[in-house]
């Protein structure tokens, strides 16, 4: 997950975890998916969208690799290679173009407010797929969600000074939204193929795949002007740090700590990424996106079952 990436993942085994441990790496992974969309919004400047999200991936996976390797998952990645592949064009490849699109457009704190409807994608994907129908208090929470994602978009396409630029907008906040969606598909994907597989291997061979997907388009759509140190600085950050890094703690919360715990990343997110763009973008924080990432936060609460309103359930169907 980023970002919310493969935040929804569930049904993998869960190990008991010291208190102190797995709030660490909460706050870790937090930060460091955070400053991601800062650096993604660096990045895209110079290299363009789908450059941006090639070089990241490849540089995580130069990153990850040869800890994999060390580690001895190489089997695990043999076996399993072709749905880890697969889970890397929905976990990162994708929606990481996707983001770097919209941030084009949008800043980094209304990137990662829109990030936050991981979870609530993730449900919509799980009734779909495994058919497991949520109860009323998830309903309840994905229709309060997306209420505040459309007076979100709403009121942030209609500020813009022309017609041009609302609409510009609008596509960056449709272009999140669908890099929710893929986060909602890769994380059942990775419940139904990859369950039980060591975490380095599922980060690493889902690394391997984006690269694969991304890297003819990347060369096609390359820069001609060879883009500067500080965007070049920022790739390599976003790589190593906000995606190899991250991914490992992202892959060892759930297992040590659980679906449910992990999940709440998706609320500490946000806060970073604004806290990044106001202090190094001097980007402005409105009322009226506070207002509508509090209701987002709380329909994500009440659609991934964080928390709940009575006790009853609807039976599935």
């Amino acid at each position: 997950m980023s970002e919310g990436e493969c935040i929804t993942a569930a049904a993998v085994p869960v190990a008991v975890a010291k208190p102190r441990q797995w709030w660490i790496d909460l706050l870790l992974l937090a930060a460091l998916w955070g400053a991601s969309f800062l650096f993604m919004r660096i990045g895209a400047a110079e290299f363009g969208a789908l450059p941006t999200a090639a070089v990241r991936v490849a540089i995580a996976t130069a990153f990850l690799l040869p800890i994999a390797l060390w580690r001895g998952h190489g089997p695990a990645l043999a076996r399993h290679w072709k749905p880890a592949l697969g889970v890397g064009v929905f976990n990162s490849g994708i929606p990481f173009a996707l983001f770097c699109f919209a941030l084009l457009t949008i800043n980094s704190g209304l990137a990662a407010v829109l990030n936050a409807t991981v979870p609530m994608f993730g449900a919509l994907v799980v009734w779909v797929w495994f058919r497991e129908r949520p109860d009323g208090s998830r309903l309840l929470g994905l229709a309060i969600g997306f209420a505040g994602v459309a007076l979100l978009a709403g009121r942030t396409a209609g500020l813009q000074s022309s017609a041009g630029e609302g609409h510009a907008a609008l596509w960056a906040i449709l272009a999140c939204l669908g890099a929710c969606l893929c986060y909602g598909i890769s994380a059942s994907a990775t419940r139904r193929y990859l369950g039980g597989i060591p975490p380095l291997a599922t980060a690493t061979g889902s690394q391997i795949g984006a690269t694969l997907f991304l890297a003819l388009p990347a060369l096609w759509l390359w820069p001609q002007q060879m883009p500067g140190p500080r965007a070049w600085l920022a790739l390599l950050v976003l790589g190593v740090a906000s995606t190899g890094v991250a991914y490992i703690l992202f892959f060892r919360l759930i297992e040590t700590a659980g679906p449910a715990r992990a999940l709440t990343v998706t609320f500490l997110v946000p806060m970073f990424a604004v806290l990044y763009g106001v202090v190094f973008l001097g980007e402005q924080v409105t009322q009226w996106m506070m207002l509508c990432a509090a209701v987002i936060v709380c329909g994500v609460a009440l659609s991934s079952g964080l928390v709940r309103l009575g006790r009853h359930t609807v039976p599935p169907a």
